[in-house]
């Protein structure tokens, strides 16, 4: 089972702090909001990294599990967990940041949820692995890792799963 270390888990994220700040400017709002519960992590550490690098960025973390297309079929309804995002989105530059992007049907959740907040200027996408299963038509703007579409893959965050690697 191939792993992806911790190290370069760190790497991608500092290469993320590095494109995001390069492309900010002055006077832009700017908002990194992770989906929970491992997106919301990477969003946090991301925000750290942003502000060492001199750029002001609002954390949030958004619970997308009632905006599901599939809600009403699951087995076993997930646990609902509070969304943070004490501020308005409106035309702010959004981060949405996500540990694994598959068919886009995550995104379109959060998209829908994030809207809820306000209307931003712009929304990006960063995933930390890219499965590549497209259903709908949704693309990451960053994605640090690539695996096969079959591929099971499994994100632990220290944070979360008291270790930190990727394995697929």
């Amino acid at each position: 089972m191939p792993t992806i270390s911790k190290d370069a888990i760190q790497s991608a994220l500092c290469d993320w702090a590095g494109r995001i700040a390069a492309g900010t400017t002055a006077n832009e709002k700017l908002a990194v909001v992770g989906l929970i519960s491992h997106g919301d992590v990477l969003a946090r550490r991301l925000v750290s990294l942003l502000q060492e690098a001199g750029v002001q960025a609002l954390y949030g973390a958004l619970d997308i599990s009632l905006y599901r297309d599939d809600f009403d079929m699951l087995s076993h309804k997930p646990a609902l967990r509070a969304s943070y995002l004490p501020f308005s989105t409106d035309g702010m530059r959004v981060i949405l940041v996500d540990d694994v992007i598959d068919t886009g049907r995550t995104v379109r959740a959060a998209l829908n949820a994030l809207f809820e907040y306000g209307r931003p200027a712009r929304v990006e996408l960063y995933a930390l692995v890219d499965r590549g299963g497209r259903e709908l038509p949704i693309h990451p703007d960053a994605a640090a890792f690539t695996t096969p579409v079959e591929a099971s893959v499994k994100v632990h965050l220290h944070e979360i799963d008291g270790k930190e690697d990727i394995t697929y």
